[in-house]
């Protein structure tokens, strides 16, 4: 697997892989038009440019490097309360599960979260996605969850999960 640090010039790679991966993953819990309105609200252009111009927003895309296409991206967010880096987005292509590429992912943001000095992330997983599984698989717990209104009469139904960073 290969990240690549994404710029303004990837958006619409970006937009594009979690259109992929938002059909497959949600297709069975949100309705055509909550997934219509985030995807367009979420992953707009507007809304992307802002994250790639904060200096604690990262996005990288995951490449496979052995057919060196691009699977998914993962974007995250350092500093984002006191010793904590948020998950906010990772999302793989259907094709590529199972590969290991979301494992190598979350190892990649472990190592990165303690460049950053945070001792913990966190992430938000809806509480019928099967992600959840995959995150305590490797070690994330739930500590929490939420229910939060995301505008046009939609709501997001998430488990709050955490993975501590062990020095």
């Amino acid at each position: 697997m290969k990240l690549i640090k994404a710029t303004e010039n990837d958006i619409p790679v970006i937009q594009e892989l979690a259109r992929r991966s938002w059909e497959n993953a949600y297709a069975e819990i949100l309705s055509d038009e909550q997934m219509e309105y985030m995807l367009t609200t979420m992953y707009s252009k507007e809304e992307i440019s802002q994250h790639l111009k904060s200096v604690n927003y990262h996005y990288y895309l995951i490449e496979d490097e052995i057919s060196h296409s691009l699977e998914g991206f993962i974007g995250y967010e350092n500093d984002y309360e006191e010793k904590t880096t948020k998950l906010h987005r990772i999302y793989l292509v259907p094709e590529s599960k199972g590969k290991g590429l979301g494992k190598e992912a979350l190892v990649f943001l472990a190592q990165k979260t303690k460049e950053y000095g945070d001792r913990r992330i966190i992430l938000n997983v809806n509480k019928f996605n099967q992600a959840r599984k995959f995150y305590e698989s490797q070690g994330y717990k739930i500590y929490g969850e939420g229910v939060f209104d995301i505008g046009n009469n939609f709501v997001m139904d998430d488990y709050l999960m955490e993975f501590i960073i062990h020095i």
